[in-house]
């Protein structure tokens, strides 16, 4: 594949994107022992996640095509407009997961142990919005593993609060997911793709993204306490309570048009300032 096309593939899978898990990745890892970790960990965690969510959106592109064809807002997307074929993609989804499976065994035997675990979470998301309504926590499941996952790759062991973390990671990915999905309501309605604004309008569905986006600070909170973290951490997450709600004061039921600036620019913020400020509380 010629640089042109590793660039079209880049696009097609926002390759952008992954400021919103890394950076949790990163808090993750820098929560184990409340220090800076080894540089050796922090490049295979980092290497892992690319390759993780690489492997995943390319999943997503493959078996969602045929749905993205139809759809106005993806019809444009490198699959169903012919720009990429689906064999191209696999290579990548192959190279990918082989990147994740070596990060593994690299970093701690459980790591390695729960790489399954990790690709199942990874697939089974994109289909997901054929069966259930509860996709977008499906979504915030496997972002949520960005955090998890970087624990257990330092720590080899759970722990309440890098689930904790985890829990608050999922619900704000699924809060955000829910205003995105409202986009494509008249479409997801027509073509029976479910999801939480096509099942109960969207309206009910703002206000259930709201209620997430109230549980999810209430989790980064309670890793805070369990771990004892100082005042930085909780003005991060000061900072994050303010973003969220700006985020919702952007969307309306009849006003959608700023839907992208919520969706990209305030989440792509939110997770940087959260591990800034756990940075900033471990190294001050």
């Amino acid at each position: 594949m010629g640089w042109s096309k590793l660039s079209i593939f880049l696009e097609m899978i926002k390759f952008e994107h992954t400021i919103f898990a890394l950076p949790f990745a990163y808090t993750g890892a820098l929560l184990v022992h409340q220090s800076l970790p080894a540089g050796r960990d922090l490049l295979w965690i980092t290497l892992a996640m690319v390759g993780a969510r690489t492997a995943a959106m390319s999943l997503n592109r493959i078996i969602d095509r045929h749905i993205d064809a139809k759809n106005p807002r993806t019809a444009n997307r490198a699959i169903p407009a012919g720009l990429l074929r689906v064999g191209e993609v696999w290579v990548y989804v192959v190279l990918s997961f082989v990147l994740l499976l070596y990060a593994a065994t690299q970093l701690s035997p459980l790591a390695l142990r729960l790489f399954p675990v990790a690709v199942l979470v990874l697939t089974l998301y994109s289909y997901t919005k054929r069966f259930t309504w509860t996709c977008h926590l499906f979504l915030g499941l496997a972002l949520g593993l960005a955090p998890l996952g970087a624990w257990i790759a330092i720590a080899n062991r759970f722990d309440l609060a890098p689930i904790l973390l985890a829990g608050g990671v999922m619900f704000w990915v699924a809060g955000f997911d829910i205003i995105y999905a409202c986009d494509d309501y008249d479409f997801d309605r027509s073509y029976g793709i479910y999801s939480i604004p096509a099942r109960f309008g969207i309206p009910a569905a703002l206000r259930i993204s709201g209620v997430f986006h109230i549980i999810a600070p209430l989790l980064f909170a309670a890793t805070g306490f369990v771990l004892n973290l100082g005042w930085f951490y909780f003005t991060g997450l000061l900072l994050a309570v303010g973003l969220l709600f700006y985020q919702h004061r952007l969307v309306r039921p009849d006003d959608l048009s700023r839907a992208g600036v919520a969706f990209f620019n305030l989440n792509g913020t939110l997770s940087v300032v959260i591990f800034t400020c756990t940075l900033l509380d471990i190294l001050l």
